[in-house]
């Protein structure tokens, strides 16, 4: 009987488990939106400092020309 109720339980946890979460899936869209706009805004910080970089460059080699 012991064995019994052990497989009863493990396949309720399984299929509880299995059962999809609404707000777990909306929290997770979320934390999606955020890390997007996160890295957009970090990659366009990291874009114009690249471009200021390159200008400073520019300019260096243009004064030892």
């Amino acid at each position: 009987m012991k064995k019994v109720f052990a497989i009863f339980t493990i396949v309720s946890l399984m299929a509880t488990a299995a059962c999809g979460n609404k707000e777990v899936s909306s929290d997770s869209e979320e934390i999606i939106e955020v890390i997007v706009e996160e890295t957009e805004e970090i990659t366009e910080e990291t874009t114009d400092s690249a471009a200021v970089m390159v200008e400073e460059v520019v300019e260096v080699i243009e004064e030892v020309k």
